[in-house]
């Protein structure tokens, strides 16, 4: 079941365990949009991208990062580059199933819920209409909570 909810996808409802979903570029960059949020509450999942072993540092792979309190942040990478320098949005929605899938297996291992902004509809170009499709194949048997931060123009 998907959840559309106004609020900051950084403090994420319920109780349990809960992981909060993100997807990051290729290029190791962390500086604009939704990480930047992630950074001001917690260093640790910065720290984990930019430390990530170039053998794993590929698309569809996911870093899990405990930020505590039974709350981790998931670094998915699903987005080449930055910038829209071409038609070609940065997004991979093919890496961004393979990487939400990995995320299924991990929150039903620890009966977690997930919680992510509009994942892949602002920087990395992608429309809502192909993401939300790509979320309810891979993660069809959770609660998945999705924020529209207030003020917030996604791509819908």
């Amino acid at each position: 079941m998907i959840l559309c909810l106004q609020g900051d996808a950084t403090k994420p409802i319920g109780d349990g365990t809960r992981v909060i979903t993100h997807i990051c570029n290729n290029y190791r960059g962390w500086g604009a949009g939704f990480v930047l949020a992630v950074s001001k509450r917690w260093p640790e999942p910065e720290r984990a991208y930019r430390s990530w072993p170039n053998e794993t540092f590929e698309l569809g792979e996911v870093q899990f990062v405990d930020v505590g309190s039974d709350l981790y942040v998931a670094n998915m990478l699903a987005q080449v580059g930055y910038g829209r320098n071409t038609s070609i949005p940065p997004i991979r929605y093919e890496a961004l199933e393979s990487c939400l899938h990995k995320v299924a297996t991990w929150a039903a291992s620890r009966n977690a819920s997930i919680h992510m902004p509009r994942i892949g509809c602002s920087l990395a170009g992608g429309s809502w209409s192909m993401v939300k499709p790509i979320i309810e194949r891979a993660l069809g048997q959770h609660d998945v909570y999705v924020y529209d931060f207030p003020g917030s123009s996604y791509n819908r």
